[in-house]
């Protein structure tokens, strides 16, 4: 098969905060196999789209050779899941157009974000990079805002050009909004009730000629300081296509850090099914 669309989905079995993470069970059903079936959704029948997990364990390796799941052995010296993804691309020996990251954590990303990123890959081969923003309802804002008072690095905001393109993504709320009781009086009249804020979801398809020129790219000095690498691509004159997503009514969730997140996860299931 010629593999023009890779979903990699990075795994790593020593977590420091929940070790043996990926196999951990979620509703009866491990987390790592939860992902890689969304992302076997997204695929579809699709015969240029391969998707791999790739981890560094025994147990992971087994698990996946026992549930049919197609596994690349990467090293215990990947700093982050990006490098691990890389690392699995050289091992397999193969040239995929277009690589999404599809984190081995994040069982509650919908399949529907994934295919999103494909399509807006397959309008536009020329795109470097591609991410998920949603746009926030006013409660959404007013929520995320009174979060941030807590935790104030938690949740990235993105504005984006009439291009699609992001101009600018930050830990803090953007753009400013003046007039913001006129805005929500004018949102609630016309019945949609959203606000000019997109949240960034932290998903990531690549070209391969970006991905691994990334590897290369000096920390960035806004990246520094804002903790967000997609920083780099833009600090150094790379395009970051944006698609806008929607969650249809499922509750949005993070990746999985703890085993707290794993009940919280499970109540998000009992309460919408699977996707």
């Amino acid at each position: 098969m010629d593999t023009k669309i890779l979903i990699a989905i990075p795994a790593r079995y020593a977590s420091t905060r929940f070790p043996g993470k990926p196999l951990a069970k979620i509703a009866g059903k491990e987390m790592l196999l939860r992902v890689w079936e969304n992302a076997r959704k997204a695929a579809g029948s699709a015969p240029d789209v391969r998707v791999i997990v790739t981890a560094e364990d025994d147990r992971i390796e087994a698990f996946c050779n026992d549930k049919g799941i197609d596994f690349v052995r990467t090293s215990d010296t990947c700093k982050t899941g990006t490098d691990r993804v890389r690392e699995a691309i050289a091992n397999l020996g193969i040239a995929p157009s277009f690589v999404i990251n599809l984190q081995g954590d994040n069982p509650m990303c919908p399949p529907w974000f994934v295919e999103e990123m494909i399509a807006a890959y397959k309008s536009d081969n020329q795109v470097q990079m591609v991410t998920p923003v949603t746009r926030l309802s006013w409660a959404e804002l007013d929520a995320l805002r009174e979060a941030k008072k807590v935790t104030p690095f938690s949740g990235t905001t993105a504005i984006v050009g009439k291009d699609m393109n992001a101009l600018w993504f930050s830990k803090n709320i953007i753009p400013a909004i003046r007039k913001e009781k006129e805005l929500r009086e004018a949102a609630v009249a016309s019945g949609d009730n959203l606000s000019p804020i997109f949240r960034h979801i932290g998903l990531y398809g690549y070209s391969l000629e970006a991905l691994n020129a990334f590897a290369g790219l000096p920390e960035g000095e806004y990246e520094k300081l804002e903790g967000l690498e997609q920083l780099r691509f833009i600090e150094n004159g790379y395009r970051v296509r944006v698609v806008v997503v929607d969650y249809k009514g499922y509750g949005s969730m993070s990746g999985i850090d703890s085993p707290e997140d794993v009940k919280r996860a499970e109540e998000l299931f009992a309460k919408h099914g699977e996707f």
